[in-house]
């Protein structure tokens, strides 16, 4: 299987919140400054989302059955990349009519998945406990808790789980609309107490969106940016849930969806990513298939 070439000509920089194109007319000194600071890569991380993964036929734009093949091409470019992490943005299954298909089709995305080079982390969207609840969810992953924090290179990274009703019960076995997610309290300040402990820049990962309030965004969500507007710590926070490539700056901080996996047909209709981070704060994302290229500094 052949995978795509970067495309250096849609390369997208964003410094001081301002976005910059290679090949739109920009002055190449603009560019060349971006790149002369750079320092040795810290940590590389590579970055899937919205998977849907389901042994069934398509429905509209999505087509659950393909993402085996596209996560194989991505698998291709992580071998070569070798991320020390590999980090999916929720979504990784769709709904099945029982739970005993449910986790068929869990185990069989997972094995791929898994497989993939580097340390595996699973954020929890709304489709991943559809069906299941989260206990069944995680412990068919492997991983213990669905928020928690880890440190490399230098940095520290937090995965959130936005799949809580507003009176707080959590996601699992239909009890659900997917218009209603939320941080609940307890989450929120174990983030804010996550955040003082944390001794280097942060980087933060959930499925629903922190930066829109409307349908894609969590219902608490300004109350969430405030706490890691405070921090001092937050450079960006990537996101997946409404399936197509945005790009926010709101009081400094980079709020980045990730394009879907499952949307459209053949390998082209795709997206996936690998992010580098430097010990100067750029964060470098090489997106590959229909995922945009953006890099920026704070």
């Amino acid at each position: 299987m052949s995978i795509p070439p970067i495309d250096h000509d849609r390369r997208s920089f964003v410094r001081d919140g301002s976005l910059y194109l290679l090949g739109a007319g920009l002055g190449m000194s603009h560019v060349s400054e971006l790149l002369a600071d750079k320092s040795q890569r810290s940590v590389r991380l590579g970055l899937v989302t919205d998977m849907h993964y389901a042994d069934k036929a398509p429905a509209g734009s999505r087509h659950y059955r393909e993402t085996l093949a596209k996560l194989e091409e991505a698998a291709i470019r992580f071998q070569q990349d070798q991320p020390d992490h590999v980090v999916e943005l929720g979504d990784f299954i769709d709904a099945a009519d029982s739970v005993e298909v449910e986790k068929r089709y869990l185990q069989r995305i997972n094995k791929d998945f898994a497989a993939l080079p580097g340390q595996k982390h699973y954020v929890l969207g709304n489709h991943c406990v559809y069906t299941l609840t989260k206990e069944e969810f995680l412990e068919g992953v492997g991983q213990k808790k669905s928020y928690y924090s880890f440190d490399t290179g230098g940095f520290h990274f937090v995965v959130l789980d936005a799949c809580f009703r507003s009176d707080g019960k959590p996601y699992g076995r239909k009890n659900f609309q997917w218009t209603d997610p939320n941080i609940p309290a307890d989450e929120v300040e174990w983030l804010k107490a996550d955040l003082q402990a944390a001794s280097g820049k942060t980087i933060v990962f959930v499925h629903q969106r922190l930066d829109v309030s409307n349908h894609y965004g969590v219902k608490n969500a300004a109350a969430v940016r405030q706490v890691l507007e405070e921090s001092g710590k937050v450079l960006a926070v990537f996101q997946g849930h409404s399936h197509k490539n945005e790009l926010k700056e709101i009081n400094g901080i980079h709020y980045c969806v990730h394009r879907a996996m499952v949307e459209g047909s053949g390998a082209e209709h795709s997206g996936y990513s690998t992010m580098d981070l430097f010990a100067n704060e750029t964060i470098r994302i090489t997106g590959f298939r229909e995922q945009k290229n953006y890099e920026w500094k704070s």
